[in-house]
């Protein structure tokens, strides 16, 4: 009978240790609960006052990290800055290789590259990184010599370069966040081929990661970052949903495309920009494998469809047709200017020029005063020239 009692004296002692311990289990879950609340909410403040945009706050603009000089107006368009990415698209065989190359050649100094392309990454930021994830070993060293010969440098010293073919998705990845954390002197990143980052082009998640991920780089890093991306072969839109995400993200967006009448010449061409839009501009390949600037394009590259407007024509070229032409006498009836100035055409440009189309060009170079008359039907004579004013992108 003892045993009995105590038996249950042990039992009911039991079972009030046991509350008692789940008393101060739910009571430390409780306390840990309001810790962790506690912790996000202090978080979240942190957060906040990052986050948020104070009108009052001076906010620099940011630094560009390249652009392009204006032919028909004053000043220079911006291709990139400091903070943001950029994308380049085109199909296959459009020299995207060679248009990064030049880009690259940009970044690596001070000097204007083809006289129109200028770097102005701060001395703390001005070393590049390149990487490729399509070709070989071998051709990618071959483009980075291309841009060693377009600087002038055998072996520029902030310039790194990676072939990434024989990695995985996830492996090219992490490499890429990995080098990009391990600088702090980079400024100026290209990733030829941000599709091979991913497994699938069409897969939403994996697009909205990509994006996310370079937007977080270049906001931390404070570096920009020029990626390239294939085109649909049906139409001119980059591919995938990758293709979509970027272009919505991006900062500006170039197209490459071949001319339709001769395929030595590549037109670049922005598709989307959050500022004003550089020029349409082209490139071709030289005897020695360099990209150079494709000079009047438009008139080496005009069809029957799509002729090109001759009053678009540079102010100094057609001064300098006018001086041509003026070469040959001090004043012409309006007949003799006519068929002058389609013999100095032909003879600059290599294409001929039709009457109407000659015409329109002597109204424009009349109403800027590059060729005067002292009255009506008295010969034309030269005038002095003065570019025409354009408003300046700052």
């Amino acid at each position: 009978m003892e045993s009995t009692n105590t038996n249950h004296r042990s039992e009911n002692l039991s079972t009030s240790q046991n509350k008692d311990t789940e008393k101060i289990g739910l009571n430390n879950f409780s306390d840990a609960l309001d810790d962790a609340f506690q912790n996000e909410e202090t978080a979240h403040e942190q957060n906040r006052k990052k986050y948020i945009i104070d009108v009052n706050e001076v906010i620099l603009k940011p630094q560009v990290a390249w652009s392009l000089k204006n032919i028909k107006s004053e000043g220079e368009a911006l291709l990139g800055t400091l903070g943001d990415f950029g994308l380049v698209i085109g199909k296959a065989k459009s020299r995207k290789s060679f248009f990064i190359s030049i880009a690259i050649s940009t970044a690596l100094g001070n000097d204007a590259i083809l006289g129109r392309f200028k770097s102005y990454l701060p001395s703390n930021k001005n070393e590049v990184i390149y990487f490729d994830t399509e070709q070989s070993k071998y051709y990618v060293q071959k483009a980075v010599k291309r841009i060693c010969t377009q600087v002038g440098q055998p072996e520029p010293k902030n310039l790194h370069t990676f072939h990434l073919r024989s990695l995985s998705p996830i492996e090219r990845l992490k490499f890429i966040e990995a080098e990009i954390y391990s600088n702090d002197k980079i400024g100026f990143v290209v990733i030829d081929g941000i599709k091979d980052l991913i497994n699938s082009i069409n897969d939403e998640s994996e697009a909205t990661m990509i994006a996310s991920k370079l937007l977080k780089w270049t906001e931390e890093r404070n570096i920009y970052i020029l990626t390239v991306l294939h085109q649909n072969k049906s139409d001119n839109n980059a591919r995938g949903h990758i293709g979509t995400e970027l272009t919505n993200k991006a900062q500006t967006v170039l197209s490459i495309t071949k001319a339709e009448n001769d395929n030595n010449i590549s037109i670049v061409e922005p598709l989307q920009c959050r500022d004003i839009e550089p020029e349409i501009f082209a490139f071709e390949i030289n005897e020695f494998g360099i990209p150079i600037i494709a000079e009047d394009y438009e008139i080496r590259t005009e069809t029957n469809k799509n002729k090109f407007d001759v009053t678009n024509l540079e102010d100094f070229k057609k001064y300098q047709l006018l001086t041509e032409v003026f070469s040959r006498g001090e004043s012409f009836s309006y007949g003799k200017l006519v068929e002058q100035i389609q013999i100095a055409y032909k003879n600059q440009f290599k294409k001929s020029i039709g009457v109407n189309r000659t015409k329109l060009l002597i109204t424009d170079c009349s109403n800027n005063d590059w060729i005067m008359q002292e009255k009506d039907k008295a010969p034309y004579t030269l005038g002095t020239f003065q570019s025409v004013e354009n408003d300046m992108l700052s």
